[in-house]
């Protein structure tokens, strides 16, 4: 498995329908999957922006529209939230296309799944 580490400062902002809200942060994830030479690869990136039906990141590794990828988000202790959890996220990929910005950095969006899980991290 390859793994790679991208840093996304640039928010990706995507298209989006009326009753749609997006939401621009930026918090570390780690994305897994297959990427377009039929490799599996893990890599450390940041989530731009997310909404209910999609999230958007930057990647150094190739991605092909369909692919599924599994998108693992540390999410930060807060004066609301007690402890620090992980969101396991997954969908499939409906945009990759090169940063104008970042030469060697792709911004994707994926189609994410219904389904989600959290899980505590303990201290």
């Amino acid at each position: 498995m390859r793994e790679a580490h991208s840093s996304n400062q640039v928010p990706f902002h995507p298209p989006q329908s009326a009753d749609e809200k997006n939401f621009d942060f930026f918090l570390p994830a780690v994305v897994s999957g297959i990427d377009a030479g039929g490799i599996e690869f893990k890599e450390k990136t940041e989530i731009s922006s997310m909404s209910s039906l999609e999230a958007h990141f930057g990647l150094r590794t190739k991605v092909t529209i369909g692919t599924k990828l599994n998108v693992v988000l540390n999410i930060p202790k807060t004066f609301i939230l007690e402890n620090q959890l992980k969101l396991r996220i997954s969908g499939d990929v409906i945009t990759a296309r090169a940063d104008e910005d970042l030469e060697s950095k792709h911004l994707i969006s994926i189609d994410l799944d219904k389904t989600y899980k959290i899980f505590p991290i303990k201290n």
